[in-house]
């Protein structure tokens, strides 16, 4: 590493505390402040010309504030894939014990929960499979409480709805 980079990384470096607690105010999972931290000095030491920048410590926080907004979109990416992801597996039906009709209303049912809109079905999954409260569910999915119940109220319509055409 020339000596002018190590140097650069080494005043960014002083700065560690301050861009952890950065982090940390800012992510719901505390844990992956750390992570972030460390992703943003892995990003400063790919810079190839240091000297290019005129306020680094500015640089450093915006860096930081970027990858806070990769995270955030990564994180909703993969809950909306979990959420849709596990209405496939919904349902564990056991092996020999199931009836024709049971089956075909599992396999009802997970076509209604596709039907729900992605916050609506995650709602639904988080509540009933995982058994999270109304305000877990709020926190995961980035809406109130009281919409987590209006969510679930509307699945619950709509599913009634909708099964009751098998019968």
């Amino acid at each position: 590493m020339a000596e002018p980079h190590k140097a650069f990384i080494e005043r960014l470096f002083a700065h560690r505390g301050a861009l952890q607690a950065f982090f940390y105010r800012r992510l719901r999972a505390k844990s992956d402040a750390t992570d972030l931290v460390q992703e943003v000095y892995l990003r400063m030491l790919r810079i190839s010309d240091p000297t290019g920048i005129l306020n680094p410590e500015a640089y450093l926080f915006t860096v930081a504030g970027n990858l806070l907004k990769e995270h955030a979109m990564a994180d909703r990416r993969q809950a909306a894939r979990a959420a849709i992801g596990e209405v496939d597996g919904a349902v564990e039906v056991p092996g020999f014990e199931v009836t024709l009709d049971a089956t075909r209303r599992v396999e009802r049912l997970e076509q209604v929960l596709k039907e729900l809109s992605p916050k609506c079905c995650a709602a639904v999954i988080l509540q009933y499979r995982h058994g999270l409260s109304y305000k877990d569910i709020a926190e995961r999915l980035e809406i109130s409480p009281s919409m987590v119940k209006k969510y679930l109220a509307q699945a619950l319509n709509h599913c009634r709805r909708r099964m009751a055409r098998l019968r």
